[in-house]
């Protein structure tokens, strides 16, 4: 992953995800300067990349629970990627 501005690496998944979702909408009106619409462009790629990696990390928690044969309960990494 490309280093990420501060300000983006340190949002939460909700917040980078709503911040991008609000840009998309701004793009899609089409309303604006082309200059502005580049660099929200960018600004966008930024979150995607980072809620790319939230998602990802989260993967990683996620541990899926198994029922052995003899009536056991474990848990095994999740294998969802």
């Amino acid at each position: 992953m490309p280093d990420l501005p501060a300000e983006i690496a340190s949002l939460s998944f909700e917040d980078a995800l709503a911040e991008l979702e609000r840009i998309v909408r701004q793009l899609e009106e089409g309303k604006g300067r082309l200059d502005d619409a580049i660099d929200a462009y960018t600004r966008g790629a930024q979150l995607k990349s980072h809620c790319d990696a939230k998602l990802t990390e989260a993967q990683a928690r996620v541990d899926r629970i198994v029922l052995g044969a003899d009536g056991t309960i474990s848990c095994e990494p999740s294998d969802l990627g």
